[in-house]
């Protein structure tokens, strides 16, 4: 096996072993390996990885932190090797973000008439960096991911099928006690393994959902999470201050709101809740906000909306989301907005 040296002077001389072969290939073998004492160790170091990312991005950095790091490298050569590919996910973000022509001659005049606008852009275009860049200690949590456009169905180790939305990623953690599937990001359907003896849990953000021999669907948003049951029932437990589980039944749909921490469950047509597997949304008085986050899953730059009074603007119906062009030209008729293209960004105004 092939040895890389690591070249950075911080960690120069630790020994790195070359994988043999790539994320996407590792990833889709361990969904069908028993996940035992080498998949926590790698889960730790990946965590492990990403902080230190983070850590080392501060030019205040102490001495005793870069003692610390030096020592973490030293302990094993994946150190090394994992946190180099974390190092590569932000720096090739960073690269494509300021390399694209359109950004760059992006000009801020403070007393033009077009201020508002080109502030936004401005924000925007920070923003696409911070997502890209957040994306990179997301990629070490995630066991599988779900790219830009992509809605892939895997089959778990247990028999259990999952099928992620665009820009989705979950991470699997199953013992002989329990299977447990963290919703780190997006969206996923559920049909999940008869197993009494072994509860099924998707954590989204601070909700639980336990499976009751069932198929159901998570979306964990920015604000809300929604959980929809399409066979048999779950138990939804949320922590912090709501006051006890729930138990949504089939047909119906629990959303927990974030900020106030309040669940309302109402009655869904399954088709319609699922129609994101078939690269489309269905919604009835929904915010723009919610539907511009929905194309953002299946777009390759960032789309922002030109205000907070905008983004709150009501639309109605059935939306392509996977088809860009399609999605704005409805959005375009039905709100009468502009979509304005500056390279891999789009603002709606």
């Amino acid at each position: 096996m092939k040895i890389v040296i690591c070249t950075d002077p911080m960690y120069q001389g630790v020994p790195q072993r070359r994988p043999q072969a790539s994320h996407t290939q590792r990833t889709r073998l361990e969904l069908f390996m028993p996940l035992k004492g080498e998949n926590q160790i790698r889960k730790k170091r990946n965590r492990e990885a990403a902080d230190w990312l983070l850590r080392n991005t501060n030019p205040n950095r102490s001495p005793a932190d870069s003692a610390r790091f030096k020592k973490w490298l030293e302990e094993d050569p994946e150190n090394c090797r994992t946190y180099r590919a974390a190092e590569r996910m932000l720096g090739d973000a960073r690269q494509a973000i300021q390399s694209d022509p359109d950004l760059a001659e992006i000009d801020i005049k403070p007393r033009s008439v077009a201020r508002p606008i080109v502030a936004t852009i401005v924000i925007a275009g920070m923003a696409t960096g911070a997502f890209f860049a957040l994306g990179g200690p997301l990629r070490l949590q995630a066991d599988v991911i779900a790219g830009t456009n992509e809605m892939p169905v895997h089959t778990l180790q247990d028999g259990s099928v999952v099928q992620l939305n665009a820009s989705s990623a979950i991470a699997v953690d199953f013992t002989g006690e329990r299977r447990v599937i963290r919703l780190l990001q997006g969206q996923a359907f559920f049909k999940v393994a008869h197993a009494p003896e072994r509860p099924f849990t998707v954590v989204a953000g601070e909700a639980e959902i336990t499976a009751l021999g069932t198929a159901f669907d998570v979306r964990y948003g920015r604000e809300d999470t929604e959980v929809t049951v399409t066979e048999n029932a779950v138990q939804v437990d949320f922590a912090g201050q709501h006051p006890s589980p729930i138990r949504v039944p089939q047909g119906r749909q629990a959303i927990l709101d974030h900020e106030n921490e309040k669940a309302a469950i109402s009655t869904v047509d399954a088709l319609v809740a699922l129609a994101w597997t078939r690269g489309q949304i269905a919604v009835d008085n929904a915010p723009l906000s919610y539907v511009v986050e929905e194309m953002n899953r299946h777009f390759y730059g960032r789309i922002v909306i030109a205000g907070p009074t905008l983004a709150e603007r009501r639309v109605s119906g059935t939306i392509k989301v996977a088809d860009t062009d399609h999605a704005l030209a409805f959005l375009t008729n039905a709100l009468g907005v502009k979509a304005t293209h500056l390279g891999p960004l789009i603002v709606i105004r």
